[in-house]
């Protein structure tokens, strides 16, 4: 990281080049800044760019733009799309000497399904052919970007030779770009890793384009999808050191406490807890027109950020057949099987390995192989539900209303689940019940409150002599889908509105109280009589047990009967064992066991247990064979 002074960091537009190999986007950005990004001995050697190249141009107006330099050959579209996500603009370069070539078109494609709005086209090479070639090349350029955002820009003759022409008006024309979009600093911060490197003297080092909120040098971060945690220790934005950053920016961290092998592109750097990855991704798709028909169930290459991985193409419906809000969810939406080109809907995306995306996120397809693109599109939801052949009507109903930018349904959508603090942070779900770090929809926490409570009412029918469920056997039994904080967070908040109450590890209605019937106060007035009786000398637990199993569990539930070892007798013997012990050891300091046998007359199958539950009851404590007061 270099030692470079701040820059103002108010207007900074990050512009990115795109085209086929060879049509001179390297060497325009070296014209432009003065500076060569093919650093790479092979990219040198064979004269293409094979690696993300990032610099910094200051403009005449004193703005600052962020060149990102992507690579051209087919075989790196990957790299391209990462370098390509988060651009505010492009610089579309057009080799003069051959025009429109396959790339130009597939970046140009890309950079569409990626959202980007602004930017100009740059004829290069202008150089090596005459006027009525390069009016030929930009006749040619005209037809290609017709119906695409690049519709009516400029186009700039230029040569990036030894005798640079046209550069001033690139300067001129990125000036006048519109500023940079501004995106949302109050969304999660995260910032999806296009470059991982070891920098001498600072160590690991991630480089990429905030896509939300905002980070601040020192702070803790965590990783994803392997979800390693490490700190900031020193921060950079557009090459210059500053204290934070904020969505939009190109940024650099270095991290302590994370190795190099452990980061790669795809990666994303996000607060804390507050992002999860995903394997099932609800989206709105359209398949370019010159796409083969792609059927369901294909495997298909998934581009999100800088991250891809292999997905199952699961379509849901066409969006033509729900467009309309007053849709009925009960009717059977259009299933395009097989997409045909050009073909437009909602899909549910399978993946081979999580990702990080939230709503609104772009999305690249492209095909497993030959590998080439499909399409591409926007995350609708990335919590989604697995869809089902009964519920993909409704399913795609909901996808409507979320493309039409009802979020409020995410929430619902959710399920029991709920959302994770990331859905919530986009402030769009509506209203929702925290449990744990859960955000769960009202309707849906009251589902399962009804449902808590109907299986602790199941529970002491089933059980009338148990003052309480277990907790662990009732999450099993009526809400095992939850997890145990979401659980536990749903049964404090029952609690708290006084319908259940809490003993222990144990669960009770709060109307509900244990009634003996007769026998049963006679069986257990006996059983203390009996007990208190035989005093020290208890009885073996399983002869006591035998007699009245639920009655004795309740009395040791009561602490009426405690158990030790293999025997049982009552509180008050063993208080008055307690009290016995501690008068004799007040007095005499040390208590051998044959003085304890002796005190109370007990065989040594007796002894010994008791005197283990006067160690772990923390009145007494070995001192080699005998015991003595503890502390």
């Amino acid at each position: 990281m270099s030692n470079l002074a701040s820059s103002p960091t108010t207007d900074v537009l990050v512009v990115g080049t795109a085209g086929h190999i060879d049509h001179g986007k390297t060497s325009l950005v070296r014209a432009l800044t003065g500076r060569d990004l093919d650093r790479l001995p092979e990219e040198r050697a064979r004269g293409i760019t094979i690696a993300l190249g990032f610099t910094n141009l200051t403009l005449p107006s004193g703005r600052v733009a962020s060149l990102v330099d992507v690579p051209g050959h087919e075989r790196l579209v990957r790299t391209m799309i990462a370098g390509a996500t988060g651009l505010d603009a492009v610089l579309f370069c057009v080799s003069a000497v051959e025009g429109v070539m396959p790339q130009t078109r597939e970046h140009l494609a890309i950079l569409e399904l990626l959202g980007v709005e602004h930017g100009f086209v740059v004829l290069t090479m202008t150089d090596l052919v005459d006027d009525e070639l390069a009016e030929l090349a930009e006749l040619d350029v005209e037809e290609t970007v017709m119906g695409t955002f690049l519709e009516g820009a400029p186009i700039l003759r230029t040569a990036a030779g030894p005798h640079p022409r046209g550069i001033d008006a690139v300067q001129a024309a990125l000036d006048a770009l519109a500023p940079a979009t501004r995106r949302d600093s109050n969304s999660p911060f995260r910032l999806p890793v296009d470059r991982a490197f070891v920098q001498k003297g600072f160590g690991t080092v991630v480089t990429g384009t905030m896509r939300g909120g905002t980070i601040k040098d020192g702070a803790e971060v965590e990783l994803l999808p392997a979800g390693h945690r490490c700190r900031i220790r020193g921060l950079q934005v557009h090459g210059a050191a500053q204290g934070q950053s904020r969505a939009g920016l190109r940024t650099a961290l270095n991290l302590a406490g994370i190795e190099r092998d452990d980061l790669a592109r795809g990666h994303v750097v996000c607060t804390p807890g507050m992002l999860t990855a995903r394997h099932i991704i609800d989206a709105q798709i359209e398949l370019l027109e010159d796409s083969p028909p792609l059927p369901a169930g294909s495997r298909v290459r998934v581009l999100a950020g800088t991250a891809e991985t292999l997905a199952v193409f699961a379509p849901i419906a066409a969006q033509s057949s729900v467009e309309d809000p007053s849709t009925d969810p009960s009717i059977t939406a259009d299933l395009m099987d097989p997409w045909p080109p050009g073909g437009h809907g909602f899909v549910q995306l399978r993946t081979d390995h999580p990702i990080v995306v939230l709503p609104g996120d772009r999305l690249i397809l492209r095909r497993e192989s030959p590998v080439t693109t499909l399409g591409g599109g926007v995350v609708l939801d990335p919590w989604a539900p697995r869809v089902r052949r009964k519920t993909r009507a409704r399913h795609a109903v909901e996808l409507a209303r979320l493309h039409r930018g009802e979020t409020d349904i995410l929430l619902h959508r959710a399920g029991d689940q709920g959302l994770d603090a990331a859905g919530v942070a986009l402030r769009q779900t509506g209203p929702g019940v925290r449990l744990a770090d859960r955000h769960v929809h009202p309707d849906r926490v009251d589902r399962l409150t009804d449902a808590l409570l109907l299986a602790l009412r199941r529970w002491h029918e089933a059980h009338p002599l148990a003052d309480g469920a277990p907790r662990r056997d009732l999450h099993g039994a009526a809400l095992s889908h939850l997890p145990t904080a979401v659980f536990d967070a749903l049964v404090a908040r029952v609690a708290a509105d006084g319908r259940v109450a809490l003993e222990g590890p144990r669960l009770r209605a709060a109307d509900f109280a244990v009634q003996l019937s007769r026998h049963q106060q006679g069986t257990w007035n006996q059983l203390v009589s009996e007990l208190d009786g035989l005093g020290p000398s208890a009885p073996k637990f399983p002869d006591i047990l035998s007699r009245a199993p639920e009655l004795v569990a309740l009395m040791l539930s009561r602490r009426i009967l405690v158990r030790y070892g293999d025997l049982v007798t009552t509180a008050t013997v063993l208080e008055r064992v307690s009290q016995t012990v501690q008068s004799y050891l007040e007095t005499h300091g040390r208590m051998l066991p044959t003085d304890f046998k002796t005190m109370f007359g007990l065989s040594r199958k007796h002894a010994i247990p008791l005197l283990e539950w006067l160690d772990s009851s923390k009145l007494t404590v070995r001192d080699g064979d005998a015991r003595i007061l503890r502390g």
